[in-house]
């Protein structure tokens, strides 16, 4: 079956199912002898990325990335290659802490290899939308400060636009081969529905992927509270991520492609998540505190069908914090950390299809 990862297309093409087997009718491989046979037949590097939350892995191999889940020896499952084959594959199982292989997974994975042509591009990050929070009528968190001896309110809507301009005019400049959008360039208001439509409507090829990167500021009771904090979806939600009327004649691998797209957009925001507060920590640290990476069910991050975060850059109702996020020379440091940090993450992501590689 192949698939794009905004679902607009597919081609089904499903692959023999594999026979059950069991440890004595065959071979059993660990990780360093599968390595070494996808190396010596690609006459390339074979890498493993692994995530423990799921217990499940890639393969990167001479231009190939082949998703697969463990499971139980002797029985199989769908792995994903290339982002668009959907095929199945005996599981590979987890014994007393080691990774190993049936032999026939390496059979079956060559075998369809053969089959198919080599992908036409490598996977690559195509689209990045900078979503500015608030906007119009929408102003968000308010703070008052004293500029030139004047009070003088303060809008988050004003604050999370000027360092979203800082960001998208960076990311303009370093990726021209890349769609660069801002849901709002302006004082304008949008729901929350018509920015994840943005960046949900925008057309990708079958090796392309987009994320989404939404900007706020924070604000509470407690005045003494501050810094900065990343938010990913809670690993606990789940969307629908697959368009079942563009599968209407294969439905029973809906739920199975649903959830391994959602494993990994789940993994690629962490991942994205990471970098980002790495450069905040680097680039802001000495001047503001880091409140960590945390997961929450945001309304924009769980409508956005991709990887996605939410950025708090501050407290509005911290004077501390306001401070550093109405000062020209900070607002360049904002841009630059969360530019750093989404450059960080594409660098990760295009190297090794999304996942947390093993050093």
């Amino acid at each position: 079956m192949r698939i794009n990862r905004a679902g607009i297309s597919y081609f089904i093409f499903l692959f023999c199912l594999v026979p059950a087997f069991t440890q004595e009718s065959e071979n059993i491989l660990n990780l360093d002898e599968v390595l070494a046979q996808l190396a010596f037949s690609t006459g390339n590097v074979a890498q493993l990325s692994w995530d423990s939350l799921f217990q499940s892995g890639a393969f990167s191999f001479m231009g190939h990335k082949l998703v697969f889940s463990t499971g139980a020896a002797g029985s199989s499952g769908y792995a994903l290659l290339d982002g668009s084959e959907l095929i199945i594959l005996p599981h590979p199982f987890i014994k007393d802490g080691e990774l190993f292989f049936p032999e026939s997974f390496l059979t079956t994975l060559k075998n369809f290899l053969d089959k198919i042509d080599d992908p036409d591009s490598d996977f690559r990050i195509a689209a990045i939308v900078i979503d500015p929070g608030h906007g119009g009528k929408d102003p968000g968190a308010t703070a008052t400060r004293i500029i030139k001896e004047k009070q003088t309110r303060v809008a988050e809507k004003d604050i999370v636009l000027a360092v979203s301009k800082n960001v998208y005019n960076r990311l303009l400049a370093a990726y021209p081969d890349k769609q660069v959008l801002l849901t709002r360039s302006s004082d304008t208001f949008l729901s929350l529905e018509e920015r994840v439509a943005i960046a949900n409507a925008i057309p990708l090829g079958d090796n392309d992927a987009i994320i989404y990167l939404s900007i706020h500021a924070n604000s509470s009771f407690n005045r003494a509270a501050r810094g900065y904090e990343v938010w990913y979806l809670d690993p606990h939600y789940r969307r629908d991520l697959v368009d079942p009327e563009k599968y209407s004649d294969s439905k029973e691998v809906i739920p199975i492609l649903n959830a391994m797209l959602e494993e990994e957009f789940t993994r690629e925001s962490i991942l994205m998540a990471e970098s980002i507060i790495h450069r905040f920590d680097e680039i802001l640290g000495k001047e503001l505190p880091s409140r960590g990476i945390k997961a929450e069910d945001w309304f924009v991050v769980r409508n956005a069908r991709m990887p996605s975060v939410l950025v708090e850059l501050g407290f509005i109702s911290n004077e501390q914090d306001l401070l550093l996020m109405t000062n020209p020379q900070y607002v360049q440091s904002f841009g630059e950390a969360l530019y750093q940090g989404i450059a960080d993450f594409i660098v990760k992501f295009e190297q090794h299809g999304g996942f947390i590689t093993i050093e």
